[in-house]
């Protein structure tokens, strides 16, 4: 099955980059893949630029409406994602721990509807 692994936190809780902080975690994610391998294989994985680069767009009665930000204002921005595949949900939210992330933000599991 596969499940969608949002990375949610708080901008200024992200160690800083040139810290050995930072370089750890990074190597942390690098290898993941390789870690995890026994229970996910990573389909695809990004991080994403800050909540104040998204666009928010909508369309109503034919008309579209784009507003600057992220569509819900909270203290933790979505910053990254994985797609991954594993056999079961314990195998995902394994992996969703394992993610530097879950040590100082919220790191979310949802399994990806399947269309017949």
């Amino acid at each position: 099955m596969k499940y969608m692994i949002l990375l949610y936190a708080e901008p200024d809780r992200n160690p800083a980059p040139g810290t050995d902080e930072f370089d750890l975690m990074m190597a942390e994610f690098l290898n993941l893949d390789e870690r995890m391998k026994d229970r996910a294989t990573v389909l695809a994985c990004e991080a994403l630029l800050g909540a104040e680069t998204a666009t928010t767009v909508k369309e109503r009665a034919g008309r579209v409406e784009t507003m600057d930000g992220p569509f819900a204002e909270t203290r933790e921005h979505l910053g990254g994602f994985y797609l991954i595949e594993a056999a079961t949900i314990e195998d995902a939210q394994a992996f969703a721990a394992a993610v530097p992330v879950a040590r100082y933000g919220l790191v979310e599991v949802r399994p990806v509807e399947v269309f017949e």
